[in-house]
């Protein structure tokens, strides 16, 4: 059985996150390649985590993920954009 699950790296001062929206896990490391190592080994433990303790399924219906010929795939992410609201001048300060 095969999993599908969008990742997003992103930079954080020296840092890269990687980052699936999915199942809300990250990690992070030096180079994008090993941010993006990390993640998969996290989402290989959580998911070995959570069929120890009987809640697999239960996280991957409420993540939205189907069975697909030996697949379970997650909702496929439709926009990503960066969106700039403003705050007012209590926040602003901060």
């Amino acid at each position: 059985m095969n999993i599908e699950f969008t990742t997003q790296v992103f930079k954080e001062g020296k840092m890269y996150v990687a980052y699936t929206p999915e199942l809300d896990l990250s990690s992070c490391a030096t180079t994008q390649a090993k941010a993006q190592k990390n993640l998969i080994e996290a989402v290989r433990l959580f998911l070995e985590e959570a069929e120890k303790k009987g809640s697999l399924a239960q996280i991957l219906g409420e993540a939205g993920f189907v069975r697909r010929n030996g697949t379970l795939i997650g909702p496929r992410l439709v926009l990503s954009r960066r969106v700039t609201l403003p705050l007012s001048l209590t926040y602003a300060k901060a």
